[in-house]
């Protein structure tokens, strides 16, 4: 048996687990990219055997193969995962949702490339962004530890890419009836040229879309609206800030609060965006509206916690632990804190003219000469915490939030005798005339 018969013979024992651990990746990265309003059909597979055989035999023409470890180093795509976008101007969106839930092994590879082509073209060619990840220990349970150490290739286009490119790829570089003549290279550059135009009219089509569900006078539908909303204003209103490294976040809680609270139009949404101005900061812009909504009236909070309660992962394949009684009762004290820590920071900032919707940030407490700079630093750490609870998937221990919770309360506590006012001096001591 030579060395590539070795190779497929392990790899047919491997099949399963390839295929296990990228349909993983696809589920994870689905139920992702549908929550934060992103239209895409998300597919994989594991290499097929045959194949893979086929193609191992044609790179070991030009590839020096020493062992069965060297061709598994240099077969990238055993386990692959396909995001056929509708609107490839998301494909940098969908780029930061993945470096978010993946550990990346290399760096993300950008298509077309400047390596000389196959064949003489007009057009450029494919278009795409190809990730290689792996799982990272926080989506797996015990049981799915092991998929950790398979290597997974994602690649990022259009529908109409990604089908062009099939056609391309099987026709140039699986050719089952010889060699292709000029006119069929011709006619493949053709379909690229009319691919490249058709992704320039779905550009088009989704700002039609940005544009029709930006106007005032309609209700929000479905989240994939406010996602496109989101979108627009960001970039409209926060143009200057730097949010492209800002991914855009659980569009469809979002929708659900705004739904809940009857604000769910346009107005409402631009009167929140308006307000990330003076505190914007690098997390998901939907996790900053829902604290904007939240700040403005803190009963909304159960509103919220509500909708959350009943927000469970179908995946199969995520571990999902559901809160217990004393976790509940300990988020709940939490809760309650903040809230009262709130409403004494908006109540400071009023006094101080600070023109601001919602709770203001630690831009505004390091401004307050009464706050030492470790109180302040108290009150980031809190507040980082204070996000993870309400948006993460993730719940600490009951023991852990309670010690949050005291923390809290020396915070407070601490802001409080910061603030009060220095003692006035007594009739006595000011009717003493020194010597």
């Amino acid at each position: 048996m030579d060395l590539i018969s070795q190779f497929i013979s392990r790899y047919r024992k491997e099949y399963d687990f390839y295929e296990q651990a990228c349909r993983i990746v696809a589920q994870v990265l689905d139920s992702n990219l549908q929550s934060t309003g992103i239209r895409a059909i998300v597919t994989w597979r594991a290499k097929n055997p045959l194949r893979l055989e086929a193609k191992v035999r044609q790179r070991a023409a030009s590839q020096s193969y020493l062992s069965v470890d060297d061709i598994y180093d240099d077969i990238v795509d055993l386990a692959g995962v396909r995001v056929a976008l509708y609107f490839p101007a998301e494909r940098g969106e969908v780029g930061r949702i993945i470096r978010s839930l993946y550990v990346p092994v290399a760096e993300a590879k950008e298509f077309p490339t400047a390596s000389e082509p196959t064949y003489k073209k007009r057009f450029s060619g494919y278009w795409a962004t190809h990730y290689r990840v792996r799982l990272p220990d926080t989506l797996l349970n015990e049981s799915q530890k092991r998929y950790t150490e398979a290597r997974i290739e994602i690649q990022v286009a259009s529908v109409l890419m990604h089908a062009w490119s099939e056609v391309e790829h099987d026709l140039v570089y699986k050719p089952l009836q010889g060699k292709l003549s000029e006119e069929e290279y011709a006619i493949l550059d053709e379909l690229n040229g009319l691919v490249l135009a058709g992704e320039i009219a779905l550009e088009r089509l989704q700002r039609a879309g940005e544009m029709r569900v930006s106007s005032d006078d309609r209700e929000y539908t479905n989240h994939y609206d406010v996602a496109s909303a989101l979108l627009e204003m960001s970039r409209a209103k926060l143009a200057r800030l730097d949010i492209h490294d800002s991914a855009i976040g659980r569009v469809d809680l979002l929708f659900q609060l705004l739904r809940a609270l009857d604000l769910n139009t346009p107005e409402n949404l631009a009167k929140y965006v308006n307000a990330l101005h003076a505190d914007f900061e690098k997390r998901p812009l939907a996790e900053q509206v829902i604290d904007q909504v939240l700040s403005e009236d803190t009963s909304r909070y159960a509103v919220y916690e509500n909708l959350r309660t009943f927000d469970v992962p179908s995946l199969s394949a995520i571990s999902v632990d559901f809160l217990r009684s004393s976790q509940s009762e300990a988020i709940g004290q939490f809760i309650a804190l903040w809230i009262d820590y709130e409403r004494m920071l908006r109540a400071v900032a009023s006094k101080k003219g600070y023109k601001s919707l919602g709770m203001p940030s630690g831009r505004f407490l390091s401004t307050l000469t009464e706050f030492s700079p470790e109180l302040v630093e108290a009150a980031e750490r809190l507040r980082h915490f204070r996000n993870q609870l309400v948006h993460g998937i993730e719940v600490p221990d009951a023991d852990y939030i309670r010690t949050q919770v005291a923390d809290l309360k020396r915070l407070v506590e601490s802001m409080q005798h910061a603030l009060k006012p220095p003692p006035k001096p007594s009739r006595k001591a000011a009717k003493k005339v020194p010597k």
